[in-house]
């Protein structure tokens, strides 16, 4: 049966495309959401640069037909724009029928009392939109099509356990490979081997699909600016941000686990000890989401400095752990000054091709999948994009678990060659830290 989905503002500023994500069934957008999209047009970030997308959807639209009457969709269905004005007669007396929001809803209560045999549906992600709405009796439902999981314990992590006998174990120690005979394991996935008997014999390797065989990580001969894993999860982030045949590392974990401090140990180790990698570039989002960076005084760097401090804190952190305070801080400036260290805005980085340079776009849990696919999509030849983040700390207001950008990287380059995934669980910050992030 065909179904009447009254699309929110939220919606198409989160998914431009999402026009084209409802099969054969008819669309309609407020009126009142037209304004909205328009008023965001032009602002210099991910948000307005959506809202233009929609416009030229719209606009690209208007060839096939009217959009007040209703023009065909390539899935088969149809979208109408709502140019009448919705009653406020549907909406309680409690409801403001001037806020935008409002006046979704009210269409939404139209629709349905001209549709009776139609089921009409009110998409939004907003949660108060919805709340309102189900308390109408009205169908409402999040924007589920770049949901990757159903709940946190569907997320890929990176790594399997296998139980085999202790002459197995020792046989992978003595040739470095073992032949798995049944099971099916992802390329880059990380495998944990344990003792049938209980015993505390264990051993690590990565699946190699190519091969069809698990092989023994690579052996990390001294600290990498300082650093040496702690953990398991440690020296696993190690193994595939050290390996340059991967191209994207995804890496999530609570707060203290590490992920930044690896990532940036890796980084360094790769741009100025080995020179694989012309610059090491570091970004992160700028929250709250939505404000300009050009709100703050000062150049670029002075602007960009209250978001990006957590990154100038693990730089400092690393760097005086290999020289004096002071030279620490004059090699720091010094790296910067030649270009080989930047941090840089999301906002500027759009139009970029970026080629041998080792990023790391940190806190990626606040990033859309669009904007993830922007940001990897700038990549050129020979460069290395490290995703970290926490998918349990979102700051976004649209986001959520199953939807950041974050968790959309790891499910969809789940299994690619060039790309490999890991979850840090231990916290190494302080005991204290470990604590309120597993109790507050």
């Amino acid at each position: 049966m065909k179904k009447i989905y009254v699309l929110d503002t939220n919606v198409l500023l989160h998914d431009p495309n999402a026009i084209f994500s409802f099969q054969d069934n008819d669309l309609v957008i407020p009126f009142v959401v037209i304004e909205e999209v328009d008023g965001q047009k032009r602002r210099q970030d991910e948000v307005g640069r959506h809202a233009r997308l929609v416009a030229n959807q719209l606009d690209r639209l208007r060839a096939l037909g009217k959009l007040s009457e209703g023009v065909p969709l390539r899935g088969g269905g149809s979208l109408r724009v709502q140019l009448k004005h919705e009653s406020p007669q549907h909406l309680p007396e409690d409801l403001d029928p001037h806020k935008p929001d409002n006046q979704v809803i009210a269409l939404t209560l139209q629709l349905k009392e001209e549709h009776p045999s139609t089921p009409v549906i009110l998409v939004s992600k907003d949660i108060n939109v919805r709340v309102k709405a189900d308390a109408l009796n009205l169908a409402a439902q999040d924007y589920e099509t770049d949901k990757v999981v159903v709940n946190e314990d569907d997320l890929y992590s990176g790594m399997t356990t296998l139980e085999v006998t202790p002459e197995e174990i020792d046989d992978f120690y003595k040739s470095s490979v073992f032949a798995p005979s049944n099971g099916h394991l992802f390329c880059n996935q990380f495998v944990h081997f344990k003792s049938l008997n209980g015993t505390n014999q264990t051993a690590l390797g990565r699946f190699d699909a190519e091969k069809q065989q698990i092989l023994a990580l690579t052996p990390i001969k001294k600290e990498i600016w300082g650093i040496q894993p702690k953990n398991l999860g440690q020296r696993l982030a190690f193994d595939i941000l050290l390996d340059d045949r991967i191209a994207l590392v995804t890496m999530t974990g609570r707060a203290g686990t590490g992920k930044t401090l690896l990532a940036l140990a890796a980084g360094l180790h790769k741009v100025l000890d080995q020179h694989r990698f012309r610059r090491l570039l570091v970004t992160r989002p700028v929250i709250p989401m939505g404000k300009d960076v050009g709100f703050l005084p000062g150049d670029k760097d002075e602007k960009l400095r209250p978001w990006m401090q957590p990154i100038y804190d693990n730089l400092e952190y690393l760097m005086s752990g290999m020289y004096k305070e002071q030279t620490a801080a004059d090699m720091l400036r010094h790296i910067q000054d030649k270009g080989i260290f930047e941090v840089e805005a999301l906002t500027y980085i759009r139009g970029r091709s970026i080629p041998q340079q080792f990023i790391i776009v940190d806190e990626a849990q606040n990033l859309t999948p669009h904007e993830v696919k922007t940001i990897v999509s700038r990549a050129g030849e020979g460069t290395k994009i490290v995703l970290t983040g926490d998918p349990n700390q979102i700051d976004h207001p649209y986001l959520d678990f199953r939807s950041n950008g974050l968790c959309y990287a790891v499910e969809k380059f789940k299994g690619n060659p060039i790309a490999g995934h890991v979850t840090l669980t231990k916290g190494q910050r302080s005991e204290l830290a470990e604590l309120a992030a597993q109790l507050l």
